[in-house]
């Protein structure tokens, strides 16, 4: 399963030359898994409220191009690799108008209780949307 987010870059996301500060892709990263998530029916509120969280262990990121002020983004997230302790997410970021890739991303989750104890295993209720949506 593969989901967009859509972003459009405003002077707040970019720095005196008009382009996005690297920080912000992954605030937008963010937003995009938590789009995927109510996408496959698992909600980050749902998740949370049975004292579920998915903090990111590890990230890899390969910037492309820059983007510009006005630029209109889309993320395209999927899933990259999905098992019983861990799922880790594709993400690629392009101009919407011209397909120029500015960025591609694999990010790393785990799910631990709110008090940050890991889950040996994904909680079966996540690990099962997940799968199946995978498939």
């Amino acid at each position: 399963m593969e989901h967009n987010t859509q972003i459009k870059v405003y002077y707040a996301d970019t720095d005196a030359y008009g382009v996005v500060w690297h920080g912000h892709y992954l605030r937008w990263l963010e937003r995009a898994r938590c789009d995927f998530a109510d996408a496959v029916g698992t909600p980050m509120k749902a998740v949370e409220e049975k004292n579920v969280v998915m903090p990111v262990v590890d990230i890899s990121l390969k910037y492309k191009n820059s983007a510009l002020l006005h630029d209109e983004l889309i993320i395209e997230t999927s899933f990259y690799e999905l098992t019983k302790l861990k799922v880790s997410f594709l993400q690629k970021i392009t101009e919407k108008n011209t397909r120029k890739p500015i960025l591609e991303a694999v990010i790393t989750c785990v799910t631990t209780d709110k008090s940050g104890k890991l889950y040996r295993r994904m909680p079966d209720e996540i690990y099962n949307l997940f799968k199946a949506a995978k498939e």
